[in-house]
């Protein structure tokens, strides 16, 4: 298992895909089948961020726990953020909260995963 736990490629790369097939997801159109394919292939990618963040908390945690349960709750709500804008917005009921919500959640989530002592430094 140390594939999961060596680098932060594999949950960045997830999370990558996650968002893009969220964004292309959440612009289709409510009843196309392409939408239904894309939400489930998205559900798949929920479970292997879970899987792989859960794998780096396990291993790092240590190192700074309140950062590292933040950011794993943070990630939980940006995760949660984004079924709600799908599943509202097929309903037809308003996602503007949600959207404020998701783009708050994923930067903040972003801000503290880059700011972990296994994440990557930008500024130096």
């Amino acid at each position: 298992m140390d594939f999961l736990t060596e680098t932060t490629h594999l949950h960045i790369t997830t999370w990558v895909i996650a968002i893009l097939l969220f964004l292309a997801a959440a612009f289709m159109n409510p009843e196309s089948k392409g939408r239904k394919i894309s939400h489930m292939v998205l559900r798949l990618f929920y479970i292997l961020i879970i899987i792989t963040g859960l794998a780096l908390f396990i291993e790092w945690s240590s190192a700074d726990p309140m950062q590292y349960g933040i950011k794993f709750l943070f990630g939980i709500l940006t995760i949660g953020m984004m079924e709600m804008v799908l599943v509202r917005s097929k309903k037809q009921k308003p996602v503007t909260l949600f959207w404020i919500l998701f783009a708050v959640f994923l930067l903040v989530t972003m801000f503290f995963g880059f700011k972990l002592p296994i994440g990557f430094n930008f500024l130096a």
